[in-house]
This record gives C-alpha cells, structure tokens and sequence, in this order.
C-alpha cells in the first residue's frame, strides 16, 4: 500500500474529527463535515527560527522586522502549510528610501536544511529550485486578466474568499486604513476600505489549494482579494512551506491567525452595523461601547 499525500493525511485526520452536521429545517444551516474540521484542524501560524541575517523575530514568533540593509530579510513558516490554510501577514512598518515591496510565496525546501539562508528570495532561494516567489507591487498583482476575477466591491461584498474548494471568511483577510476627518472627501477609501497591497496596514497572504485533478495552485491574497494562480501545479507530495522575504520599503510584518469555516459573532456585528452606515467615521456618533466603536472602524 503506497503512503498517504499531505493533503490525503490532512483530510483523514479531518474527518476523524467530526461527522457531518444537518439541519433538515434549513438547509442553510447544514454543515460540510470537511469544512468544519477544517476550521479546527489549521493550527495557529508562526514564524520559524531560521531566518535571513538583518531579521529580528519576536518572542512570540509572529513579527518579523528587518533591522538594517534591504535585504536579507528571508522568513518562513514554523510549519508546512496544510492545503487551504492561509499564511497571513499585515505589513506594520515601511521604511523610505528603498525601491521594491515584500514578497511572498512557497517553498518545498525546509528551512532547517539550508546551509545558508540566501540573501534575496528572488532570484537566490527560487534559483535553488521548488520555491516560487510573487513579488508584491503597488499595482498589477493581478495573474489572471482583468475581469476575469470577481472584484472586492466595497467591504461588504462577499463575505467568504471562495478557491477551490477552500472557504475563508474574508473580513480577517482585508486591512484597514485609519481614516482621517477628510478622507472620505479625499480618496476612495471610504468606498472600498481596502489599502494599496504595499500601504502599512495591508494584509498579503498565500495558501496553495488542490484542484478537481489533485494537484495544486499556489494563490496570492491582497486584501481579501485573490490574484489568481501565480504558481500552478505544486509538487504536494513535499511540505510547502509560507516564504515571507521582508525587503526593501517593508521594514516589519506581523502574523495575522485566520477565522476558517464561520466568521466569529464578533465579526458579523460589525458587518451589521457598517451595512447601515455611509463612512466608517459615522460609527462615531452611535451609541456603543468604544472599544466596538474601534473594532468597527479600524480592526
């Protein structure tokens, strides 16, 4: 008997943990037994130990900020990712002065096997072969043409990020500006909510999700925004791990833990209430606690 895929033993172990959940009055509510232990099955993300020279890692293994230089700035993740599971960041700090953003992808080579951690991400780490890399630009993230993908139409469109057969609710995924007194008469922040990919405060994620043939695509997330397929055909007979190259004008990003299978209470009170507001600085003068008032506006 030939051993069991990554994907196979992560489905089987799936599976195990639950069984399926019905609701013959609403079928609104019948639950996909796969995609509730999915939810339970991600474990939390991390960066690993092994790093680039100008790193810095946090105690808590989840920021990452490059401490000189532009480069040597390589991060990866603690673990392989499992398929469908998200490696999330939101850029926290930029630093002038430098040309070219962070760049993010998949590597097949553990980072405890490198004899040396390369200096760039591309061309070095994707040079030593099983290692794709997107470089993330201001504009043109875009694989796939345009039209082709469904669009963010403002933050209330559709609230679960739908590839293959991965669910994620899209509000963890999306970063927020803070907007000022005047920011909604002088951009269109207001409307959309959703940062530039380079702005701080932008979240940029990548997860790889097995097709209908088994094999997989490696996606980038921009603010809850899917680029389309920049890597096709992963080898997911190998662990893939999230590579993180913090270069240039990206001086610091930190880990952001993902909702899967339901958005929390928490997240769909703040959809109701921004789904009866014009801005986000309306919220304001209504009459709730101001810790809400922030997690409406800014979280």
């Amino acid at each position: 008997m030939s051993p069991l895929s990554p994907q196979q033993l992560y489905r089987a172990r799936c599976l195990s943990l639950t069984g399926p959940l019905k609701n013959s009055h609403n079928p609104v509510l019948s639950v996909n037994a796969t995609e509730m232990a999915a939810a339970a099955c991600h474990p939390p993300t991390r960066f690993h130990h092994v790093h680039g020279a100008n790193i810095c890692i946090d105690p808590s293994h989840t920021q990452a900020t490059r401490v000189e230089s532009f480069a040597n700035g390589l991060c990866f993740s603690q673990e392989p990712l499992e398929p469908g599971q998200i490696f999330l960041v939101e850029i926290e700090e930029k630093e002038l002065g430098w040309c070219g953003h962070l760049r993010v992808g998949l590597t097949a080579h553990d980072p405890r096997s490198l004899d040396v951690v390369p200096e760039y991400s591309l061309p070095d780490l994707v040079n030593m072969g099983d290692t794709w890399v997107f470089a993330i630009t201001r504009h043109h993230n875009h694989v796939t043409p345009d039209g082709s993908e469904a669009r963010l139409q403002g933050f209330l469109s559709d609230p679960y990020l739908l590839i293959e057969q991965v669910r994620i609710p899209r509000d963890k995924l999306v970063g927020r500006s803070r907007p000022s007194q005047y920011s909604h008469m002088l951009d269109d922040l207001y409307k959309t909510n959703v940062l530039p990919p380079t702005a701080r405060r932008s979240r940029i994620g990548v997860l790889y999700a097995i097709r209908s043939d088994g094999m997989a695509d490696m996606h980038i997330i921009i603010n809850g925004e899917d680029m389309g397929p920049s890597a096709r055909s992963l080898p997911v007979s190998r662990p893939l791990y999230a590579v993180i190259d913090v270069f240039a004008s990206t001086k610091s990003v930190r880990v952001i833990q993902v909702e899967y299978g339901f958005p929390s209470l928490q997240t769909l009170c703040r959809l109701v209430i921004q789904k009866h507001i014009v801005h986000r600085l309306a919220i304001d003068g209504l009459d709730l606690p101001p810790l809400l008032k922030n997690f409406c506006k800014y979280e």
